[in-house]
């Protein structure tokens, strides 16, 4: 009975972002090859904790707060034919990115610069757009960074130190330079602060068109109960201001029953499969009974049987 429901929370929720090509499909043909950031990093934590699943539905819904951004968006996506595309992308770049050998992290890479290139236009306000500048870059790149720490530090396994949390900004800003974006906030205090205040931001329709759909996305019922649950926990965490300017404000009781159903798949998932294999890969140690979703016979050799 147990093992049912487990099975049935895990199917629901992973859903949600495999819409999209398996990342890491052949990390382990790179054996010995830590990545960009490694198995001593604060990210392989973060990243591979469930309530990251949090972190990137709210780093979806503050983005829509940048007028050319949300209009990149608008004109630029077939969200609205594929509900779930951006966010299994949005998984994958981050998978591949923080987890990934050498050469994953560069193919990751140069798939993003390759689909930003045709992404350009003007806002509703009249500005000129295009995803490759760094500005708008930095904010897609520093709202994903701090929509993953503000999420792990209300619905994490435990809260990290100041120290840790500063490591885990400065390790993700060496993946946005790959992307050009800048400036890169170091350190979580500079981090909060930039996304809070950044004077770019207003209304626009194409955001309030992206939060009606974020609000409520053409899923079938067994996964948009799960999706509802995360959406109403990640907008608990969104900064009063911009909260106003997306005109979303938090649900009476959503950090609260966020914080149980992060729990719940905490108890179901375990930590990412994808965390796993990368410490499998890099030759490092597997923490015990961190992890519990099952990898391919082919992740394991002789050396790694007493895993």
């Amino acid at each position: 009975m147990i093992g049912t429901l487990k099975a049935r929370v895990v199917n629901s929720t992973t859903s949600l972002f495999s819409h999209g090509p398996q990342p890491l499909a052949n990390t382990l043909s790179y054996r010995g090859d830590p990545g960009l950031l490694g198995p001593d990093s604060v990210s392989w934590e973060v990243i591979g904790d469930v309530a990251a699943f949090v972190g990137g539905i709210r780093a979806l819904v503050v983005q829509t707060a940048h007028p050319e951004v949300v209009a990149g968006v608008d004109e630029h996506s077939s969200y609205r034919k594929d509900p779930l595309g951006r966010l299994s992308r949005t998984s994958v770049y981050v998978t591949e990115t923080t987890y990934g050998a050498m050469p994953e992290v560069d193919a990751a890479v140069a798939v993003v610069r390759a689909a930003h290139v045709p992404v350009h236009g003007v806002s509703q306000r009249q500005r000129p757009y295009s995803a490759g500048q760094p500005a708008l870059a930095a904010w897609v790149h520093n709202v994903l960074t701090d929509s993953f720490l503000v999420a792990f530090q209300a619905y994490g396994g435990r809260s990290l130190t100041g120290g840790e949390a500063d490591r885990f900004v400065a390790e993700q800003a060496r993946i946005g330079s790959l992307l050009g974006a800048d400036p890169l906030p170091t350190t979580a205090d500079e981090l909060s602060a930039w996304v809070a205040t950044h004077p770019a931001l207003q209304p626009t329709e194409a955001q309030a068109r992206a939060i009606e759909f974020l609000r409520s996305p053409p899923l079938p019922l067994p996964v948009k109960i799960g999706y509802r649950l995360l959406f109403h926990a990640a907008v608990a965490t969104v900064p009063p201001r911009i909260s106003d300017i997306i005109g979303l404000a938090p649900r009476r009781g959503g950090a609260a029953i966020g914080a149980r159903s992060v729990d719940a798949l905490r108890w179901a998932l375990g930590a990412s499969p994808s965390w796993h294999l990368a410490l499998l890969r890099a030759g490092a140690e597997v923490p015990p009974g961190r992890f519990r979703q099952g990898l391919p016979p082919s992740a394991y050799d002789s050396s790694d049987s007493e895993t």
